[in-house]
């Protein structure tokens, strides 16, 4: 995995050299070349690996785009900032699938870092408020949930946000059990 710096780099190279192919009267060379740099300044921007692990993750290959995510070595050296946030949300997916403890802190760097589209901070914190709640911290996870809700301004996550709030209902109901309960009175005349 290359470092960032080195796309920046190879685009400003490809530049120049599109200008003295001006300078020589080549036009459709230079144009040409112009367009080639866009390509570099564009990875700079998007990494090539994270692209590539969203469009396995899009078709349910999470070996796959484990793959794709394991080929970049260092990501604070290869990422910037925003790349980096969503490395550690592809990972805190991937990973959710086996280790919650893992999971979460990685969603948790997501978010701290960053991420660019508002439906893909509201999914991180989607996952935060169901870890939250299966580790017994309600309090967490309804606050988590009521943001999640707040970003999801297209509707892309009613449907999990509902059953989220649904088995958080089922889950806050009376601890009493029916016939068992009562005070200590009540079970003498009983028994």
């Amino acid at each position: 995995m290359y470092n960032k710096i080195i796309k920046l780099i190879i685009a400003a190279g490809i530049i120049a050299f599109a200008v003295y192919q001006f300078t020589e009267g080549y036009i459709g060379n230079g144009i040409m070349l112009i367009l080639l740099s866009l390509i570099f300044i564009f990875l700079y921007f998007k990494n090539e690996f994270i692209l590539l692990a969203f469009l396995k993750l899009r078709k349910q290959d999470f070996e796959g785009a484990t793959k794709w995510l394991n080929k970049i070595k260092n990501p604070e050296t290869a990422l910037v900032k925003k790349q980096q946030g969503y490395y550690n949300y592809l990972h805190g997916i991937m990973v959710s699938q086996s280790n919650m403890n893992d999971a979460e802190k990685y969603f948790k760097k997501a978010i701290s870092l960053g991420l660019s589209m508002d439906h893909d901070l509201a999914m991180a914190k989607l996952n935060l408020a169901g870890i939250a709640f299966s580790k017994r911290r309600k309090i967490e996870a309804q606050k988590l949930l009521t943001e999640a809700t707040k970003l999801d301004k297209q509707g892309m996550l009613t449907d999990q946000i509902k059953m989220m709030k649904d088995n958080m209902k089922r889950a806050v109901g009376p601890t009493q059990h029916y016939g068992a309960g009562g005070s200590v009175r009540s079970q003498k005349r009983r028994g």
